[in-house]
């Protein structure tokens, strides 16, 4: 079954027959998405149904088996560093230098998206990070780590979010501070599409149930 925006919506980012091959299996096949401004999508499916390699075709770090992917009516395919520069991809690794500071890291990444360093500084007092701005992050624990890779949405400016299990390692109060931003993205007419082996709530999220487009 495809997902599709409401009716009142105009699809602004499509996909059509998607497939994806790891090696000699095919992880999965058919899948149609149509996402308009504001929109959340939920990936739901076992372990090996095919969530992560989803989420990397969409940021374009995997190349599609078949099927194409548009932005406003236009195919990805013909202009790859457009689209990239349109979404903020968080996978499984933090990618966090050990001896910079997360002012460092994230005044860095706000600079590379076109922000500034107070954006940085806002990032972290969001995610509750400020009082750990000057401290290497070889000294952070794990949930401060994801934390921190998270803040790094606020600075990026990308309509598009793809995460892959954002709130593995939060505690209940870093989670919500993860869905109060996804919440702004969209009031703003972000998309979010989101991996998720545990509940996550968001509001009006749809699902797209990987397990149901294995081949047969």
């Amino acid at each position: 079954m495809p997902v599709n925006p409401p009716p009142s919506t105009q699809a602004r980012f499509s996909v059509r027959g998607l497939a994806c091959r790891r090696g000699d299996r095919l992880v999965f096949r058919g899948i149609d998405i149509a996402l308009g401004d504001g929109a959340a999508l939920i990936l739901r499916g076992p372990n090996g149904s095919g969530k992560s390699s989803l989420l990397r075709v969409l940021a374009g770090l995997t190349p599609a088996f078949g099927g194409t992917l548009s932005w406003e009516g236009q195919d990805i395919a013909e202009d790859w560093l457009a689209h990239r520069a349109r979404l903020h991809f968080i996978g499984h690794l933090d990618a966090l230098k050990p001896v910079l500071t997360p002012i460092e890291m994230l005044g860095f990444w706000s600079r590379l998206r076109g922000g500034s360093l107070a954006a940085a500084g806002r990032a972290l007092e969001r995610f509750h990070l400020a009082d750990l701005a000057e401290l290497p992050c070889r000294f952070l624990s794990a949930g401060q780590r994801r934390r921190l890779s998270l803040a790094r949405l606020l600075t990026s400016q990308a309509a598009l979010w793809l995460l892959d299990e954002p709130t593995v390692g939060l505690d209940e109060d870093s989670t919500a501070d993860i869905l109060d931003a996804i919440a702004a993205h969209r009031v703003g007419g972000g998309i979010v599409i989101a991996s998720t082996h545990m509940r996550l709530a968001i509001e009006g999220a749809q699902t797209l149930a990987l397990d149901e487009f294995a081949p047969g």
